[in-house]
């Protein structure tokens, strides 16, 4: 079943990196400029990460299963919507259909293995799903290349939307509701749900998480689904099949990252401080691409890049350590709003960036990589500052540790 429940996932990862390759025909077609290309690209995770603490709701009420049949087809007027929009807000209203349609699909996934397996296992098991949804981020590198280039951008989402209906037929007839596995967890209703994310919000090691969280994912999908197509083509000179072969290759080596750091997953005493460490290396990465080293360079920090941000595995299952096992759908929930609603406000912003660089005589594209640079920075900053889990806190300090019940 949690196979069923990670193709629902794979489509979404497949939709949320679209831009990457849609980039180019999408700005002929529209006249796009880099800030509008980063509002198309950043209404999907607005939408999606938006909607994540009513999602989280859902799951614990609902469901993972009903939850995501209810919303899920949404996925699919959204991607028709934009395969026929004559428009840019045509454009927008398709993308944020898309969004709100894909937004139970990981959180789903996330919530059923918390459930369902031992904490010990939480950090392998998740980073293996996030490997196997990954096949999602395959599909918008050279296959939609080649479909744009031998058809158009129209058939790319036409493909998209089919196989979006395949997913929820799949999800329809294999997966099915089941008890906890040895959990008692009681259903909670409506009003106890919202209660329950104000709980979170009044614990102080919840902003910490979420300050790193807006921006550790969504320089990885920055880079992978809005600004690694329109680079190598623009700077480099890459065709859009060329382009979408790195795509690939990065989406393949994005694949077998999480797994990887699931396994390695050094527990909660040192688990933290492997989150900043790797955050301060994705951002030297791309400090280094800001420096335009060449092509070649440039593909190999890409590559990287896909590989070092299986490294987020560590914090969802900093996540999972942090908070009860009666908060998990909900403090997922949030982590996923955050981290979601993060890649929106990066990919506006360094839209932003890119459309004021050419007034201010600086590259575009080193403009938005030192821009994705101080943002990682700071993330990493709040995380060190801001109070930590006091369990984790109390093992940093020597102390004797204290069981999350």
């Amino acid at each position: 079943m949690l196979l069923v429940l990670i193709s629902g996932f794979a489509l979404s990862q497949a939709f949320r990196t679209v831009a990457a390759i849609m980039a180019p025909p999408l700005q002929a077609t529209f006249a796009l400029s880099p800030q509008q290309l980063g509002l198309f690209a950043g209404v999907f995770h607005l939408a999606f990460g938006g909607l994540q603490l009513f999602m989280g709701m859902g799951i614990d009420v609902f469901g993972p299963r009903r939850t995501v049949l209810t919303v899920f087809p949404l996925t699919v007027v959204g991607a028709l919507t934009t395969a026929t929009a004559d428009s840019f807000a045509g454009l927008l209203l398709g993308q944020a259909l898309t969004g709100i349609g894909c937004a139970p699909a990981f959180l789903a996934c996330t919530v059923f293995i918390a459930r369902r397996f031992p904490a010990g296992r939480f950090a392998s098991v998740n980073g293996a799903a996030l490997g196997i949804g990954s096949v999602g981020l395959l599909m918008t590198g050279t296959p939609l290349a080649w479909i744009i280039e031998a058809w158009s951008w129209r058939a790319g989402f036409f493909a998209l939307a089919g196989c979006a209906a395949l997913a929820w037929l799949a999800i329809l007839l294999l997966v099915a509701e089941e008890p906890e596995a040895g959990g008692d967890h009681p259903k909670v209703n409506v009003l106890q749900a919202l209660r329950g994310y104000g709980e979170l919000f009044r614990l102080p090691h919840t902003f910490g998480i979420i300050a790193l969280a807006l921006f550790t994912y969504a320089s990885f999908l920055s880079l992978r689904g809005l600004w690694l197509g329109p680079l190598l083509v623009e700077r480099h000179g890459y065709s859009l099949v060329q382009s979408g072969n790195v795509a690939f290759a990065v989406s393949v080596l994005g694949m077998f990252g999480p797994p990887l750091f699931g396994r390695l997953d050094p527990g909660d005493r040192r688990r933290r401080q492997w989150i900043m460490g790797y955050t301060l290396a994705c951002a030297a990465i791309f400090a280094v691409m800001a420096l335009h080293p060449g092509a070649a360079a440039d593909v190999a920090a890409a590559l990287l890049v896909g590989l070092v941000s299986g490294y987020m595995v560590l914090q969802y299952a900093d996540v999972r350590a942090a908070y009860p096992p009666a908060m998990t759908g909900r403090a997922m929930a949030v982590f996923t709003m955050a981290m979601f609603l993060g890649v929106a406000l990066m990919q506006w912003l360094t839209g932003l960036v890119a459309s004021a660089a050419g007034a201010l005589g600086v590259e575009r594209y080193a403009a938005v990589l030192w821009a994705i640079t101080g943002m990682l920075v700071l993330g990493t900053l709040a995380f060190r500052l801001l109070p930590a889990p006091r369990p984790l806190a109390s093992k940093a300090a020597g102390e004797p540790s204290q069981s999350t019940p």
